[in-house]
Order: structure tokens, then C-alpha cells, then sequence
């Protein structure tokens, strides 16, 4: 089964930026872009006259008005159009066996027309097993230029962030762009300390040497997966969140990972994703890892 691109659309702004953004990427890729509303009849508790046939009217309104736009803006992109019967993280979350990204926007109206109203938006990439964008309107006019700086983030060993290491080669490559791979670390606490453990710093020359290390060992296999990416690395004493937002100023796209396990509270976004969510100046893609 052909892979293709899922956006999110309700009408508001920055789900059709989400969708453009996600015909851009489509384009790059070479796929097909699947632009999905959901719509399930829910009486309301008003008192005015509801309408099954005329709200069903209103969200098919809602897609025809996505999919003219996009065919508008990107006439070469492989486009099709469906209305999911069913909550929006729901719905959303039903098409990953054949998406391979899913592209939201990171605001939306409400009730009727929505699909990111209050925590829609975390619910569908805590809920994800595929990578998920986040757009806000205001990031379309940035991502009109080619090329550009993709930025990432690494941290643990190679396999821990390696779903997001390719997720990021992947789009540069596509795109023309570079990539800025970013690790960030913090002194040990006491309660960390051990003396295996600064032993291998001390192998490495120091502490930064020992991350700069790990950082180019993490970058290896991606190296040589796509030799034409431009690659900067890049390690700063630091939050992972405040490091890597500050190396975001000029990227077209930020990727961060996030841990799939659920936890006893159910599933979360974690403390990076969440910074980068809502802080970050660019589209943020969040991909799941074990």
C-alpha cells in the first residue's frame, strides 16, 4: 500500500495552512495528499433547530473548500478528499496505516467545524504512531523558500533518537535543505554520578568532547543514508527544550522525538515536544519512538 500525506482540515486558517504545507511536502516527497474532516452528528444542548442534512451539508462545505484551495495553490499534487464520521482525534488517528506523516494545524474554530479546539491537537500526537506537523497560519509565508535548515533533536544513543534523525534527513533531503543536529547536556548531579560513568568522559577528552561524540556516532548511519545532506552539528550546555528552541530562529521545520510508552497517567507529549509545540517559531514535527 502507497504511503501519502494526512492533513486535518475544519475551515480555520491554520488548518488550511496545515494543508498546504502538507501539499508542499507532498510535492517534495513525490506522494499523495489525503485532506480528512471530521463530521458526527451530535445534538447540541440548544435551544434552536438542528439539522442533521444542513450540518452534513456544511462540513462536505468545509472539505470542497479545502480541497479547491490546495488544487488551486499546488496544481501538480496527487489530491483526494474524505469526511470521517467520527470524533477528529478519532478520525485522524484511523488513517496511519496508509499516512505517512499526518499535518494538523495548531488552532482551530470549535464544536461543529473542529478539529483542534482546546486539546485536539495534543491528543492526536500523544494518540500517533506516525510522525505528526504542527502549523500555525502564520508559518506558511516561511515555508514558501526552498532549502533552509531543518533542525532535529538528539539525545541518549543512536537508536533513541533515530526515528527522528530520518524523519529529518529525509525531509532535508527531499527539500535541498541542511540539516542542524542539536544535543544538548547538562552536568551531572549527585545523584547521577558514578565513576564508570565520568570515566568515559574522561576517554573522550571532557565532557563536551564525550557529547560531540556521541552526537557524530548518532549521526553516522544518516550520514551515509543521505551523503548529499548537508549536516552542522551542534552541542550546547542546556535544557533540551531551551537548547533546541534556540537554535530554531531560522528553520523552515523543527523535529523533536517522543517517547510512544504510555505511562500510568496515560499517554503524554513529554516536556520537549510540549515546549517546542508552543514556543517554537517554525513547524514542529513530533515523531514517536520506543
Amino acid at each position: 500500500m502507497s504511503r501519502e500525506i494526512v492533513a486535518g482540515v475544519d475551515g480555520s486558517p491554520e488548518s488550511l495552512a496545515a494543508a498546504d504545507w502538507a501539499a508542499r511536502e507532498a510535492l517534495h516527497r513525490g506522494t499523495g495528499l489525503r485532506l480528512v474532516h471530521a463530521w458526527r452528528w451530535e445534538p447540541l444542548d440548544l435551544p434552536l433547530a438542528q439539522d442533521p442534512a444542513h450540518q452534513q451539508q456544511m462540513a462536505g462545505d468545509v472539505l470542497r473548500e479545502a480541497e479547491s484551495t490546495i488544487a488551486r495553490r499546488r496544481p501538480g499534487v496527487e489530491l483526494s478528499g474524505e469526511i470521517l464520521p467520527d470524533s477528529p482525534v478519532a478520525a485522524l488517528l484511523s488513517t496511519e496505516e496508509r499516512a505517512e506523516m499526518l499535518v494538523i494545524g495548531s488552532r482551530g474554530y470549535g464544536a461543529l467545524a473542529g478539529f483542534l479546539l482546546g486539546s485536539y491537537g495534543q491528543q492526536i500526537i500523544a494518540g500517533a504512531t506516525r510522525p505528526v506537523v504542527a502549523v500555525r497560519a502564520r508559518d506558511g509565508d516561511e515555508a514558501e523558500a526552498e532549502g533552509g535548515e531543518i533542525v532535529v533533536g538528539q539525545h541518549g544513543g543512536p537508536e533513541d533518537s533515530a526515528p527522528a534523525l530520518g524523519f529529518a534527513f529525509a525531509t532535508a533531503a527531499a527539500r535541498g535543505a541542511s540539516v542542524r543536529a542539536v544535543r544538548a547536556w547538562n552536568l551531572p548531579s549527585l545523584y547521577t554520578y558514578s565513576p564508570g560513568s565520568m570515566a568515559l568522559a574522561d576517554e573522550a577528552g571532557g565532557l563536551v568532547p564525550y557529547e560531540e561524540k556521541a552526537l557524530r556516532e548518532a549521526l553516522a548511519p544518516w550520514r551515509e543514508r543521505y551523503p548529499d545532506v548537508p549536516v552542522k552539528e551542534h552541542v550546547e550546555l542546556g535544557s533540551a527544550g531551551q537548547v533546541l528552541l534556540s537554535s530554531s530562529g531560522a528553520a523552515r521545520l523543527l523535529v523533536v522525538g517522543r517517547r510512544a510508552r504510555r505511562g500510568a497517567i496515560g499517554t503524554r507529549i513529554g516536556s520537549v515536544a510540549h515546549a517546542a509545540l508552543h514556543l517554537a517559531p517554525c513547524p514542529v514535527a513530533v515523531v514517536p519512538h520506543e
